[in-house]
């Protein structure tokens, strides 16, 4: 009976084995992936929360320089019109260290602007190498827009003319004496004049006769220009040439 007994005990446990297999099994996955946890945390938690924290500090980073840029970029623009008033309350004293210090911003249009308010300046005082270098400085800014350039070069040269090797101006203004530029008149016309001295009326009476024809040209220049166009024997429908390449 007893053997009998126990081989019933056996068949029952046999019988209940993959139950408690799959139960046990279960416990045992679970207490194994709060272990993977427990040791994932350990191992990489407070990288985690570093990472976080760095981030947090990399976007309020962001926000405080945006923040000190628009700050800075308010305060320029105080000081330029600052420095205007002061110019037009003829107080230049007190503007020029305004513009002085725009001079040497890292905001090109600022920049800009002061250099070509002190050129102003300087002609009005009858400086003109200071004028020519605040200038100089504008038409160089690689950084600058082209219309701050292209200015610039158009009224340094207009400053230095009389001084200059006639083949320098026409170099120079190249890329500007030419029909549909904004500058064409201001600049054919001293390209034109250069070609006068070098002896050469036919380049010049082509650059006057396509200036005259150019409705954009100012009409002060488009007039003076069909002048001289008609003195040089050039009919007023003839166009500039094709710009040459630079030497």
């Amino acid at each position: 009976m007893e053997a009998c007994g126990a081989g019933q005990d056996t068949e029952t446990i046999l019988a209940i084995t993959p139950k408690d297999n799959e139960a046990f099994y279960r416990e045992v996955d679970e207490e194994l992936r709060r272990d993977q946890l427990k040791t994932h945390w350990q191992r990489y938690g407070k990288l985690g929360i570093a990472g976080v924290v760095l981030l947090l500090a990399a976007i309020a980073g962001f926000f405080w320089w945006q923040n000190q840029k628009e700050m800075e970029s308010a305060k320029r623009g105080a000081d330029l019109i600052s420095a205007f008033e002061d110019i037009a309350a003829r107080n230049k004293a007190a503007a020029t260290p305004k513009l002085d210090s725009l001079a040497k911003s890292d905001s090109p249009g600022y920049r800009a602007a002061a250099l070509l308010t002190k050129a102003d300046m300087a002609i009005e005082a009858n400086d003109i190498a200071g004028a020519v270098a605040s200038f100089k400085a504008v038409a160089d800014g690689k950084d600058l827009a082209a219309p701050y350039r292209d200015l610039a070069t158009v009224r340094m040269t207009a400053l230095e003319f009389d001084k200059l090797p006639p083949r320098t101006v026409i170099d120079r203004l190249r890329p500007l004496a030419v029909a549909g530029n904004p500058w064409f008149g201001s600049a054919g016309e001293m390209s034109a004049l250069a070609h006068l001295k070098l002896n050469q009326p036919k380049d010049a009476a082509r650059l006057f006769a396509a200036m005259a024809k150019d409705q954009k040209v100012p009409e002060s220049i488009r007039t003076r220009a069909g002048q001289m166009a008609g003195s040089l024997g050039v009919d007023q429908g003839q166009t500039a040439p094709a710009p040459a390449p630079a030497p």
